[in-house]
């Protein structure tokens, strides 16, 4: 079994025959969202987010392989590559061990250390680490002075020595190792700060934490707090437990040279090997924690994305202001843009009664039902403006929408091409109303790192973030489907197997030769051949069009399998309609899924798929969660307190807790000892962006802007208030 395989899938705990068919089928050219939805037989049905982190993991251990292969050969070239060396090589499990080992043979600039070596000095070396019980340190340095070489003491001769000495032990890659796992297991980081000065690091001026306890988000903090220069930042280990890694494997006890020797590690330990190790040490706990913090950006994301739309609404978009007023679009249920306009309900006009009129009327012509607040500057005024203004208005109900990245979509080139008869503000109140119909439809046009789902976005590896992110819209694109005659290009652009040039080309044939009536269509579009419409035909869906099939999750190289389960079960494809067919997984079940995949010629996971989307056509999984929270009316930081239990929606996830909307406008903090009465390792466990949720308010501070909630408190409270009821 190839090497990297078996890896795999020990550290995934997967069946060694369904990793080997997933690297296949990377290799193949094949998307991660084609794979895991319709290749299930092969992989056993791991999701996408499983075959992302594969596919990670796969890339890192062939970088890790071709690095392997380079240092071999260097080493070789050198003539200095042993068996053991070979086998040291070949063991290396790291990036960073292999660097270790490569470190003595590396081409180095010019050091201490090289100059002693030319001028001879490395025999020198080589007596003051041997055993010697007769004479002294000097008397064997004095055959090494040589003028001529620059060597004109006893003490050049002996400083050059031990300079050889220390690079040697600077290079040695055990001692390195040992002395990065004391530091992982013993050390501290460490930061420090003016007490004088006023900042937000104030909690990190005297700090000190374990390296192997410390949480991501503080690693990101101390970082942060050090590139701005407000903290000094560095890790602390036992000086002595340190030492005598050095000591034990550089001191020849019992030797004349021994106490030169100890000061040499020393030398060492305080000038090269530290240095570079704490660097190295932070720079893996850096990585780390950006890798968590991406991580979670992506887990907040993805809940983000998949909101339920509030379907079927014509929807008034109402972006905040004070001077400039507030602006407001109201589009039809479809998205179409039916009136635009301003008006200044705020400070400094406090035009209140002027704003209600226009707003009532436009709320009354068009028959809006929800309104979308933007949760920007002036937010807090323009939602009382709005509680109050629709409690005369019937059925009209209001939500607050994140704002994050609509400024970026409205400034862009992209909401400039859509909207070019608005001005960038205009183009805002449009994004926010749509936000709420379809949030994921909107958000892919927004860079994911502008919708603001985590923490420290702009310390992070950009490449790596992109990558990230881009993989968890991908997904939730996929995961819905998107319709062919209707999807902008950038919500194409997100379908396995297109890409932008392509997605471009789908808009422009459709305006051109009119909607598509069926799939295959799309492979007389430019640039889309049999690989690209293999990847992109699943996830691309025609309503109302020749095959009722082409609106639903099965793929094309399904159908006659669609046909032939439809058969088995008593029916024909005349029977498939909008309605679907509800009994149908029902009467799969009956009949046996082994021997019905059998028949159809696919596997059990792909029949019980194929039921499922036969059962309901343009099935939309955003359907099956709980539906979006409006609001009638609301409330200020003021009229809360301790003990009273509310309803909120989950906005943000983080390392210590998660944020949750209560309708006061400034989120409250449910850290994560109140989130549940179990211990968990990290939030995401038991809460996601998009949760509606019950708490109880434990403490506010409207100085600070601070509220403190329960999770684990409500639940005792709410099933308090049904005994008493």
């Amino acid at each position: 079994m190839d090497k990297n395989i078996q890896i795999l899938s020990e550290e995934f705990h997967q069946n060694p025959t369904h990793v080997e068919n997933v690297v296949k089928l990377i290799d193949e050219g094949n998307t991660i969202p084609f794979i895991a939805r319709y290749r299930k037989e092969l992989h056993g049905s791991m999701d996408d987010q499983l075959l992302r982190e594969i596919d990670d993991r796969l890339q890192y251990l062939r970088n890790l392989d071709k690095r392997r292969e380079e240092i071999r050969t260097s080493i070789e070239e050198q003539g200095k590559l042993t068996d053991e060396l070979t086998e040291e090589i070949a063991n290396a499990s790291t990036l960073a061990e292999l660097e270790d080992i490569y470190r003595p043979y590396k081409q180095k600039r010019r050091t201490r250390a090289t100059v002693a070596r030319e001028k001879g000095l490395e025999p020198l070396a080589e007596l003051l680490r041997q055993v010697i019980t007769e004479g002294t340190p000097e008397q064997l340095a004095e055959p090494f002075i040589d003028p001529e070489k620059g060597v004109e003491t006893v003490s050049d001769a002996l400083q050059g020595a031990c300079d050889i000495v220390a690079e040697d032990l600077s290079d040695n890659a055990e001692i390195r190792r040992l002395l990065k796992d004391l530091i992982r297991k013993r050390g501290e980081l460490t930061s420090k700060g003016d007490e004088q000065q006023d900042s937000v690091y104030r909690l990190y001026y005297d700090y000190s934490e374990p390296v192997s306890k410390i949480p991501s988000h503080r690693i990101l903090a101390v970082n942060r707090g050090e590139n701005e220069k407000i903290l000094k930042v560095g890790i602390h280990v036992d000086e002595q437990n340190a030492l005598a890694i050095l000591t034990r494997r550089a001191v020849p006890e019992g030797s004349v040279t021994a106490e030169l020797m100890r000061e040499t590690c020393v030398d060492a330990y305080d000038r090269l090997i530290f240095p570079s190790v704490e660097r190295e040490i932070r720079s893996d706990l850096t990585d780390m924690a950006a890798e968590q913090a991406i991580k979670m950006f992506g887990v907040n994301l993805k809940p983000l994305l998949m909101q339920p739309p509030v379907k079927d609404k014509v929807t008034m978009g109402f972006d905040p202001a004070y001077r400039t007023g507030c602006k407001i679009a109201v589009v039809d249920a479809t998205g179409k843009v039916l009136e635009t306009g301003v008006v200044y309900p705020t400070p400094p006009h406090n035009k209140k009664d002027e704003a209600k009129a226009t707003l009532t009327r436009m709320i009354k012509k068009h028959g809006v039902t929800a309104i979308a607040v933007g949760n920007g500057t002036a937010s807090k005024e323009s939602e009382i403006f709005i509680a109050d203004m629709i409690k005369d208005l019937d059925g009209v109900a209001y939500m607050m929408v994140s704002e994050a990245g609509a400024s970026v979509y409205s400034a862009s080139k992209l909401g400039a091409a859509e909207f070019p008869q608005y001005d960038v503000s205009l183009r805002s109140a449009v994004s926010i109303a749509r936000r709420l119909q379809d949030p994921l439809a909107e958000l892919v046009k927004i860079d994911p790192q502008a919708i603001g789902v985590g923490q420290y976005q702009h310390d992070m590896p950009q490449a790596r973030l992109n990558e990230t992110l881009g993989g968890v819209v991908e997904d939730c694109v996929n995961a819905v489907g998107v319709d062919l005659n209707t999807a902008s290009p950038s919500l194409l652009t997100r379908v396995a197997g297109l890409t932008a040039a392509t997605a471009k080309n789908i808009v422009a044939y459709r305006e051109e030769n009119g909607a598509f009536t069926e799939r295959k269509q799309v492979l007389k579009v430019p640039k889309i051949g049999p690989k690209a419409f293999e990847q992109c035909a699943g996830f691309l869906r025609v309503a109302n069009g020749d095959n009722l099939l082409d609106n639903t999750g099965v793929h094309p190289e399904s159908y006659k399998a669609a046909e032939k389960l439809l058969s088995i079960c008593g029916y024909s494809s005349k029977d498939l309609s909008v309605n679907g067919l509800p009994l149908l997984a029902e009467k799969l079940e009956l009949y046996g899924e082994q021997k019905a995949a059998d028949e159809c010629g696919v596997g059990v996971p792909t029949i019980r798929d194929i039921a499922k989307e036969l059962g309901k056509p343009g099935r939309d999984p955003r359907d099956e969660l709980p539906p979006t929270m409006l609001r009638t009316d609301v409330m200020s930081m003021e009229d809360l307190k301790p003990g009273m239990v509310m309803r909120g929606t989950v906005r943000n996830v983080v390392d210590f807790g998660a944020f949750v909307d209560i309708a006061v406008h400034q989120d409250g903090l449910v850290h994560i000892s109140e989130l549940c009465d179990r211990f968990i390792k990290h939030p995401s466990e038991v809460v996601k962006v998009g949760d509606v949720v019950d708490v109880v308010v434990l403490g506010v501070e409207p100085a600070k802007k601070r509220i403190s909630l329960s999770i684990k408190q409500a639940k005792k409270a709410v099933e308090e208030q049904e005994k008493d009821k």
